[in-house]
């Protein structure tokens, strides 16, 4: 008899999230688990990186303008699919944190319920009583465990979050090495120059991935003379104030936006260094990426740097400065990778925790 599992996301668009749960999902042994996976919109270029063994349901909040029908038929809605689902699965998961209806629907289908958490929200919400309010709305003491990304981000929200301490626990995302090493091959329609090429992979969102950090450290080594390029990677609402920065710098022919690209690996394998900026992170796939490809990483230091310092990359502090002498570093000496990383190994470790979490331990 094959065990059932449930997981529940917002959608598949693209991101760390939804990429990590694509990765997940297609390590699963579909000869011992029928899996169904939730979704709020049934969208995203990642929906066809689901494999076919999987039983997609697309959960839709009414978006009536009439506030009161719109609750109503929101409440009913959800009354149903609880009803529906009650302890129907051996397994559930909420793989999206702030998915509220998600929540609600991992916690109906089975006692043994997880909450991921790809984030430090005490960073995102510093103030205890906002942290409490958001992880409180998601239900998260109800949990059976709660997961965690980073080592530092479950003891920093566990510190200020009380009632989760015990049943936290930390388990990275998967990684698909293999097809990371073969997608990188395609071949992709951009010719680069002899100089120094950075690569930043990454939602354009100001608050948390801080490009423009890396903008102006760009325009000052720009000023001092260095020649080089940067790719940017990615979208999202803060795409057009990055363009506008650039332009307004006169870096058009420096900074290269690149837009999303459902394959990125072709320009890791183009890059001489991987470029990130952020003010805070869960564990980036960005990081594992870079180390498969055999790329230095260049960070600031977000969740659990500490293990790859010195080994494959530099990191920095969080500001402007720390950044522009991070870069003017890498391009006076280089770096030079200590280590080969062993993505297996680090997938199995993961397999034996999250096949522990599905028989209930």
């Amino acid at each position: 008899m094959k065990k059932k599992l449930l997981f529940t996301a917002y959608s598949l668009g693209l991101g760390g999230i939804e990429k990590a749960l694509i990765n997940l999902l297609n390590r699963l042994d579909y000869n011992k688990y029928e899996v169904t996976l939730i979704l709020e919109k049934k969208e995203g270029m990642f929906l066809d990186l689901i494999p076919s063994d999987v039983k997609i349901i697309e959960y839709k909040i009414s978006d009536n303008k009439i506030v009161l029908l719109r609750k109503i038929k929101n409440r009913l809605k959800l009354i149903y699919w609880k009803l529906k689902l009650h302890k129907t699965f051996d397994f559930s998961c909420a793989f999206t944190t702030y998915s509220i209806p998600g929540a609600h629907l991992a916690l109906a289908g089975s006692n043994n319920s997880t909450l991921w958490v790809h984030n430090n929200y005490h960073i995102v919400y510093p103030n205890d009583n906002d942290l409490k309010v958001f992880l409180d709305g998601v239900f998260t003491t109800r949990f059976k465990r709660v997961v965690f990304v980073s080592k530092d981000n479950m003891n920093d929200v566990c510190k200020h979050y009380k009632g989760i301490k015990d049943k936290s626990i930390v388990c990275n995302n998967f990684i698909d090495g293999k097809k990371i090493i073969d997608s990188s091959l395609e071949k992709i329609d951009f010719k680069r120059n002899n100089n120094p090429l950075f690569v930043n992979v990454g939602r354009h969102d100001e608050y948390q991935k801080r490009l423009t950090r890396i903008i102006d450290a760009t325009k000052r080594l720009v000023n001092e003379g260095y020649q080089f390029q940067i790719m940017f990677i990615g979208d999202g609402p803060d795409s057009l104030m990055y363009e506008e920065l650039i332009k307004q710098n006169k870096l058009e022919d420096v900074i290269l936006i690149m837009g999303s690209q459902k394959n990125p690996y072709p320009y890791y394998k183009m890059a001489d260094a991987v470029l990130l900026s952020s003010e805070f992170e869960g564990y980036p796939v960005v990081f594992l990426e870079s180390m498969i490809m055999n790329k230095p990483i260049l960070s600031t230091k977000v969740s659990d740097y500490e293990e790859l310092d010195n080994n494959y990359g530099m990191f920095c502090e969080k500001n402007d400065d720390a950044v522009y002498k991070m870069m003017k570093k890498y391009l006076n000496n280089g770096f030079k990778l200590k280590e080969k990383f062993d993505y297996i190994k680090y997938n199995e470790d993961i397999e034996k925790k999250i096949e522990s979490m599905i028989n209930g331990n």
